[in-house]
């Protein structure tokens, strides 16, 4: 079980004076055992569908891989366990405009450390960074340099897991996610910190970036979302980009449906999710089958097995699919063009990922950008090592 710490905040004055108006509650995760024992009766009473022969993964998840998983998350996986590790570090709760927040704030021990936000994406949770948490607050212990140590805070975002669901429309939209990290960072007394996110986080910490320019040191992405305009014609892009203009251009096309649902009708589809395990598990098991590293056959060859459960069963037990989901509904900037903040970027480019470098050096002041071999989107959990060595690498240019 991983060491806890939370130490003293930064800014106690501050942080007094704001508890007053938003307090900050010690979380501690407990899933009652009358809810895990209704998971295992709906996964034995599944009613499974039929599917056609031969048609692999091109239709979606196969009948006999979802059978195995969900077995296995029944009969094997140890919620138990994984509730344990992850309560090994300090969790809180507070209220920022209305909204539940949940965050793992993690102190590390070098007083000096850089305060980091780590962001998640859709279909993940705050959990996907576990295997990164000390190695980035403890550097000396894991090899590293105690120059390199970050104050981590790993916020669950608004509308999921343990922060969900959201209670106001638009409260799910990027921008309103990243005014909200901002306010927490100020509640917690940091006055400078770094930004980073994958996925929904990669909108988010550069989001960050425009709001809050004088207090955000720098922000890294890994495989940012890029979406061509209407004014970005072909020509525009050099020509080692146009492969990866034609994937984004062809996107709806193949692999997008999951968007288009959640951004349509969301709440149509949180029916079937939030009332069966095996509806949930097959619509994010689907994701990492598409996105994890292309070098490996399923998703577990990519990610823990347990891992993955770990973050099906965030969404299963806090019954957050449908408010999760509300961030394609929301967010309706997306593809629309950016300013730049100034701030100092830098960009992991990982496996299975695609974006555009042109427009992250548009929107952004880009002075870092790395390729990696091996990963995928999910890089937090598929190679946590080369995204740690990363983040090193790029905040040591703006401590």
């Amino acid at each position: 079980m991983p060491e806890t710490r939370l130490g003293p905040i930064p800014s106690e004055p501050a942080h007094t004076v704001a508890a007053m108006t938003h307090p900050i509650t010690p979380f501690h995760i407990d899933i009652p055992q009358a809810e895990l024992t209704d998971l295992h009766a709906r996964l034995a009473n599944t009613r499974w569908p039929d599917e056609l022969p031969g048609v692999g993964w091109s239709y979606g998840v196969p009948v006999s891989y979802l059978k195995q998983l969900a077995e296995y998350w029944r009969d094997e996986y140890d919620w138990r366990a994984q509730e344990a590790t992850l309560n090994g570090y300090p969790q809180f709760v507070t209220e920022i405009d209305g909204q539940r927040l949940h965050f793992a704030h993690v102190r590390s021990p070098e007083p000096d450390a850089l305060p980091l936000l780590l962001i998640h994406g859709w279909p993940s949770t705050f959990a996907d960074f576990s295997q990164m948490i000390e190695p980035l607050t403890d550097p000396v212990a894991h090899g590293g340099d105690a120059a390199d140590a970050f104050h981590l805070v790993i916020p669950s975002l608004p509308g999921f897991g343990f922060s969900g669901p959201t209670r106001n429309a638009g409260d799910a939209a990027t921008r309103k996610y990243a005014e909200t990290l901002a306010k927490l960072m100020e509640l917690l007394g940091y006055d400078r910190y770094g930004a980073h996110g994958g996925d929904t986080g990669s909108l988010v910490s550069p989001e960050l970036g425009r709001i809050a320019p004088d207090h955000v040191a720098g922000v890294h992405m890994n495989g940012p979302i890029t979406i061509p305009g209407w004014g970005d014609e072909r020509e525009s892009f050099p020509e080692e980009e146009r492969e990866a203009l034609a994937k984004l251009t062809g996107w709806d096309e193949e692999g997008a449906g999951y968007a288009g649902i959640q951004g349509d009708r969301p709440q149509n589809l949180a029916y079937g999710l939030t009332d069966s395990p095996v509806g949930q598990l097959a619509w994010i098991v689907e994701h990492f089958k598409h996105l994890t590293d292309p070098a490996r056959d399923l998703p577990e060859d990519a990610v823990d097995r347990d891992q993955l459960l770990t973050n099906v069963s965030v969404y299963w037990f806090t019954a957050t699919a449908g408010s999760s989901a509300r961030v394609y509904k929301e967010s309706t900037d997306w593809g629309t063009p950016k300013e730049s903040s100034g701030v100092p970027t830098g960009v992991a480019m990982f496996p299975s990922d695609v974006s555009l470098r042109t427009i992250v050096a548009r929107e952004n002041n880009l002075v870092h950008w790395t390729e990696f071999d091996r990963g995928g989107h999910f890089a937090a959990m598929e190679a946590p090592d080369l995204l740690t060595g990363d983040l090193r690498e790029f905040f040591r240019t703006v401590r």
